[in-house]
């Protein structure tokens, strides 16, 4: 307190019951990426010297400036603007600055589609520990940053596309504006698949694509959730006469004119709010054929798989932004003359928060390492990765919803009033788990790669076994698992119960190798060997938390 409040008190003694005290001071001006097992992972997987620059970022993302972006890019909600003042079409998506100025930091930081120009061993793995510590800021606008990273994959289908486009997708400059592509610095990509009546299925699409004989296509249908419309390129699925398609189509034509891309209007979402997510209408809409006629999906697969790693990120992310407030909240509050974090009970929730945030973040920085070692030509790699990232969004965009909602309680009443950021944190949990492919679509995707791709569940029985013998639940967990990865008649009814499984016994295989053994050891009792409860908060006695706690940002002074 300042001489000054103190003398106000003196003279009016009433106020002194405004004197705030017992409150957690608010969590800025701190460095995001100070953060162990992020810097360990990032070390790990081959990108060390990307380290200085992470610890860059990690400053900006937890400044009061940034924050202050956060919260504005949120509560100044994009805004549809179908038609000019004189009637003209225009379908045009108004942001706020401060939505912009994220933006502008995750594109010139390389979090876009930048690694696809950059031959560095490890550079997948920098950007996917820069997109995780800038998501930790604000999670809207990474996703027209990772659909930009996704596009390039896929966009190489088409050559004589990738050579005019790929140069301006790989930019570190953020230009925003509907003008000609190839009169920017800079350009953002997304992507339109699913429709109305299909969802999931997009074979059912209806888009209908028409050939003409300038080598250009014509589109005419509806999309049901094309996140990102003022990006300049999408990749969209239709109906061409061969079959379900992939084709590119621009905003604005090579010639500066307005391609045909109706917004119909924006979804009125649960949370992402500082994105803008549409319903776009194509008649006769330009289009150029990206990949061989009927092969859509697996053209555009390629960049299905990236945005799914982009999902896997986001929620390890996510829980780990959630947990780092818990954290510093009970670090600082004190109850029944104790600090919380001192406090047996919620130690054990913190502690037990950490676990998952530490397998969940481990998971995904193994998975970019897979994805950097694949681009450079390792097929046990890409056999890994194949398992592994379908096995991933399952699991850890699962946990994320329950880890939020856990890392809330830990605030009480504070954690549910919006000044806290804890309620933007839990409506975007969800997103990650519905966003390129659901639950259920990631469960089965993994019995078609164990159906279809022996060589990837060889790659992922590789990955468990370098663990053997370094603990006895693990080995056993595995055992048990290697009997139920026999596929039998009731697999699809099981198959969550199975991806479950794989992705514990995964994530005890990386911990055991790679965490210290207290945080191992609660792990394998707790996951693997199953003595803790249902909820967070219950691991057994003996675990040794305080070594658990540790490793959790904001839990130390």
């Amino acid at each position: 307190m300042t001489a000054t409040a103190d003398a106000a008190l003196r003279s009016n003694p009433t106020a002194r019951t405004h004197e705030v005290t017992n409150q957690a001071p608010p969590l800025v001006g701190h460095d995001v990426a100070d953060d162990t097992v992020l810097l360990e992972g990032v070390r790990r997987e081959g990108a060390e010297w990307y380290v200085d620059d992470l610890h860059r970022v990690g400053r900006l993302a937890g400044s009061e400036e940034v924050r202050r972006w956060a919260e504005e890019a949120n509560h100044y909600e994009p805004v549809l603007r179908t038609h000019d003042r004189y009637g003209h079409r225009i379908d045009e998506v108004d942001f706020h600055p401060s939505y912009h100025a994220l933006m502008d930091v995750a594109i010139s930081e390389g979090l876009g589609g930048a690694p696809w120009a950059d031959d560095r061993p490890g550079v997948h793995v920098a950007r996917a520990a820069g997109f995780m510590v800038w998501s930790s800021a604000e999670q809207g606008h990474g996703c027209p940053v990772s659909m930009t990273y996704a596009v390039v994959p896929a966009l190489r289908s088409a050559p004589e596309l990738a050579a005019v486009y790929e140069p301006l997708l790989t930019s570190r400059s953020y230009d925003p504006g509907l003008r000609a592509p190839a009169g920017k610095r800079g350009l953002l990509a997304g992507m339109g698949m699913t429709e109305k009546q299909g969802g999931t299925d997009v074979r059912a699409n209806t888009t209908v694509a028409t050939g003409q004989p300038d080598g250009t296509w014509r589109l005419r249908g509806h999309k049901w959730f094309t996140s990102a419309p003022m990006n300049d390129l999408f990749l969209v699925l239709a109906q061409a006469p061969g079959g379900l398609s992939c084709f590119l189509v621009p905003r604005v034509l090579p010639d500066g004119s307005r391609n045909t891309f109706r917004i119909q209007r924006l979804k009125d979402k649960l949370g992402n709010r500082s994105n803008a997510s549409s319903e776009p209408e194509f008649d006769d809409t330009v289009a150029w054929l990206v990949g061989t006629e009927g092969q859509g999906v697996r053209t555009i697969i390629d960049m299905v798989t990236m945005t799914r790693l982009d999902c896997i990120l986001g929620s390890a992310s996510g829980i780990r932004t959630a947990l780092a407030q818990a954290a510093h909240h009970v670090r600082h509050r004190s109850v029944f003359g104790a600090k919380l974090i001192d406090q047996p009970l919620m130690r054990n929730v913190i502690a037990d928060l950490g676990l998952e945030s530490e397998a969940a973040t481990t998971l995904a920085l193994r998975i970019a390492g897979a994805t950097d070692r694949a681009q450079r030509g390792d097929t046990q790699e890409r056999a890994f990765l194949r398992l592994a990232t379908a096995v991933g969004k399952y699991w850890v965009c699962k946990r994320q919803p329950a880890a939020v909602a856990e890392a809330l309680e830990c605030l009480g009443g504070n954690g549910y009033d919006e000044a806290s950021g804890m309620p933007r944190l839990y409506r975007e949990a969800p997103l990650n788990g519905l966003w390129e492919g659901s639950g259920n679509v990631n469960a089965l995707d993994v019995l078609r790669a164990l159906t279809r791709e022996p060589e990837s569940l060889e790659a992922f029985r590789a990955e468990i076994e370098a663990a053997a013998g370094a603990d006895a639940r693990l080995d056993d967990a595995w055992r048990q698992l290697r009997s139920e990865l026999v596929l039998t008649e009731d697999a699809a009814l099981r198959s969550r119960r199975l991806v479950e499984r794989m992705a514990l016994v995964l994530q005890g295989s990386l911990l055991v190798r790679h965490a210290p053994t207290a945080v191992a050891d609660a792990f394998c009792a707790s996951r693997l060997a199953g003595d803790r409860g249902l909820a967070f908060g219950t691991l057994p006695t003996g675990a040794d938390l305080a070594a658990v706690v540790e490793r959790v940002p904001g839990a130390t002074s």
